[in-house]
Order: structure tokens, then sequence, then C-alpha cells
């Protein structure tokens, strides 16, 4: 069981550490400490060494939502350093706190807890003594400091980092309950970043007038993991029992999924079985379609997703056409070809382009389109298509997205000005939350 630090400022296993802020330590070896940073070893905690940088990453997702572009980069690049992962912050009674705990490859993630009910501007106060706070803890000095959301730059634009990255996976201004701030923030963010990466090849159109070094690097995949699904696999007990065939979902289900198309593709086929793998969220459960052949198996981890893809027959992209997926990529287009499914999509423009062109992708929207392409792709011959699907899926990786932006982070680095100020150790200012003893 991992050792836990406390709000009263103690181990429950053993010494004492400074209040208000609590760290996991997974078993990994090595002793426990005091001090923050020695929580592992340099080996466990993957130190960086001191002519390198740690990465401090400011993101609106939660690490352990569903695992997508951010877990893939970053794990990837806590192989070579320290990455930070700094959430968005929980709201609960108590008094301000940062959770950090260690997950895969040394990666810390930093959950902020602030009580509820506070306005925008005391929130962003505490989160930036928070993330004060953990700096110093750390003693994070030479770092490079990543966006996922322009809104941190309300608690962020004080830090001195060699450089700044802002890697914009969404159009997020279009999303429902979006703050009306977020552009304001967002050509802030423009204005101080060395770098912007987007996800995909829309994304970047919209955003390459607004910076003068915006790089595409759309969804990629880890082809050998979702490759698993062309091998039979044992079915999931929560899937054994749907008949076939199986037409499958997997992913977040929010306001981007066409339900009405899903409620219809149930309707036309009342013999076919639409498996449906995500989290709900920022959507009424109670909205979504209900019918005897329409199955909600919830969320699932990665690990387990070509278990559920190997017994699919076919696997679609229902998504809707509006705002919020006008700039998507989605990241399941390249995971499905790599499972070695038919896929069947809406006109979503990333997905159209390349993977609608080069056909590797059915494209359709009215329901009865829709449809018919299902019924094509469980009627094909399955040895072309994957031989076309290896072809491209030969040409991307996520090792080779991450060697990329790497490449280009440190060319941001190297090309800053002499002048640049090097980062310090952050201090906490006035709304910073004090540490004691305990």
């Amino acid at each position: 069981m991992a050792d836990r630090r406390t709000l009263d400022g103690t181990w429950t296993g053993v010494g004492k550490v400074p209040n208000r802020l609590t760290v996991d330590a997974t078993e990994r070896g090595g002793a426990v400490t005091n001090g923050l940073a020695s929580v592992m070893p340099p080996s466990v905690l993957n130190l960086a060494p001191a002519a390198t940088y740690d990465l401090v990453v400011l993101s609106h997702l939660r690490w352990d939502f569903v695992y997508q572009r951010p877990q893939h980069l970053l794990t990837r690049c806590a192989r070579e350093r320290r990455v930070f992962f700094v959430e968005e912050p929980m709201g609960y009674d108590g008094p301000p706190r940062m959770d950090v705990s260690v997950r895969e490859d040394g990666l810390h993630v930093a959950t902020p807890w602030i009580q509820q009910g506070l306005t925008l501007e005391e929130g962003e106060t505490i989160q930036q003594g928070l993330l004060d706070t953990l700096m110093a803890e750390y003693q994070i000095k030479q770092y490079v400091l990543w966006y996922y959301t322009p809104m941190a730059m309300g608690f962020s634009a004080h830090l001195k980092p060699i450089a700044t990255v802002y890697d914009c996976m969404d159009e997020l201004s279009a999303f429902a309950g979006a703050s009306r701030k977020l552009r304001d923030h967002e050509q802030e963010l423009f204005g101080r970043a060395n770098v912007v990466f987007t996800g995909g090849q829309s994304l970047y159109e919209s955003k390459k007038t607004q910076h003068h070094r915006v790089f595409a690097f759309p969804s990629s995949v880890d082809v050998q993991h979702f490759a698993q699904a062309r091998q039979a696999q044992p079915d999931p007990a929560d899937q054994a029992a749907i008949p076939h065939p199986r037409i499958g979902f997997f992913g977040v289900i929010d306001e981007r999924l066409d339900i009405d198309l899903v409620r219809s593709i149930a309707a036309l086929r009342p013999d076919w079985h639409l498996v449906m793998i995500g989290p709900v969220a920022k959507v009424d459960p109670e909205s979504l379609p209900r019918a005897a052949n329409i199955h909600y198996l919830g969320g699932k981890s990665y690990k387990d997703l070509p278990k559920y893809l190997s017994g699919w027959d076919v696997a679609i992209l229902p998504f809707a056409r509006n705002e919020s997926t006008r700039f998507i990529s989605p990241t399941k287009t390249p995971e499905y070809l790599a499972a070695g499914r038919p896929v069947v999509s809406t006109s979503i423009r990333d997905v159209v382009r390349p993977y609608g062109k080069q056909q590797l992708v059915r494209i359709a929207d009215a329901p009865e389109a829709f449809v018919d392409a299902i019924g094509a792709a469980l009627a094909e011959d399955a040895s072309l298509r994957l031989r076309k699907v290896d072809a491209y899926l030969s040409t991307i990786s996520w090792d080779r997205t991450w060697s990329q932006m790497r490449e280009r982070i440190q060319q941001a680095i190297d090309s800053r000005p002499v002048a640049f100020p090097l980062a310090r150790a952050a201090t906490p200012n006035a709304g910073a939350v004090p540490l004691s003893a305990g």
C-alpha cells in the first residue's frame, strides 16, 4: 500500500512533513524521508540531470479520466525527465491542499483541492499559491511550462519558464460550459508561448495565423497495443452475452456524440447490437437512447480496450456535426484501425482527411447511409483493407510524435534570446498557501 502524507502533517508510516500538501509514494523501493522531493530515490523519481529541465503541465483534464493524448505523450516524456501534471481543482469543504501521487514512469499527478463556492478570481489566487508551493517544495527551478488549457493563465502568468508550450488538442471555447474568458486567455497564451502544437490538421489551419511557430501533431496510436485485438481475446464478462453483429464505440459520451444517429441505427437494424463504452459527461444520462440492442458498458481501462475491440464486428465514430466537433481529431480512429476493425464515421473533417480520402474509413452522415456503410463493412473482404491500413499505420506512432515534439521544444529553448531569464524556484506570493513543519 502507498504511503500517504496527511493534512495534519504526518506520515501514515514514519516522519513528519509540511502540512497542506499530501503525497502518495507508490511502492517502488527506497527510503521515505522528510523532504517532498526525496519521497523516493532519484532513479525512481526519474530526476532530470542538472543540464535538462522539468516539465510542468497545466491541464483541464483528469489524468485518470480516459487514457488519451496527454497520457501517451507525457508518459514518454517522464522517461526522460521529471513531469508534473497539474489538474484542475477539486472542490470540497476543507482547507486548500495539493495531493501529489507518482504514476507510470515516475510522472507526478498534482490535484489541487480548494473550497467550493469561490469566485473564479478567488480560486485562481489559491491555485497560484498551491502551484508556487509545489514548485518550491520539489525544487522545480529550470522548467518548461506545457498548457492544455488557456484558463491556467489566470494563476500561472507570473511564472518564468525557460520555454512555454501550448498543446491545443481541442477548441475548448466551443465546448459546453466554456468560460467567457477562455478566448482572452488563449490570446494571452499565444503571446507567451514559444511553440504551439495542435491536435489535428483542422485545428492547425484555425490557429496557424495566430502564432509564428504552430505545428500540427494529429492523433497517433500505439499499434502494438491495439493490434492485440486482431487475435482472438477472451470476451469480457459484460460483453460476452451480447449477440453479433456488434457495432462498437469507445470514448467519452458527451455533447459531441450524435445520440439521434445512435438511436436511428438501433431502430433501423434491431438485429445489430451497439456496444457503447465510455464515461458519460456533460449530458444527462437519461437523454441517451435506450433500446434492447443498445448496451452501455461504462468506462474501461486502456489496457482492456483490445479485449472489447476483438469482439466487435465494426467500430463507429457517430459524432454530431456541430461547433464542439468542428476541430476534433479523434484518437480512436487509428486505434480502431490498428485493432483491425472496419470503421464507419460521420464526416468529421480530420477523419475525412486523411482516413476517408485514403479509403481507410467509410464516411456517412444520414442514418440510412450510415447503416448502409456498416452493412458494407460487415460484408467486405478484410485482407485488402488491412494491407492499406497497415501501410498507413507504419507512418505514425506516439513515439515518433513525442520525438518530434521534443525536438521542437528544444529548438524553442535554443532560440530564446540571450537575455531570457533562467527559471528560478517559485516563491509563495500573497495568495500562497503556507507550509509549516506540522
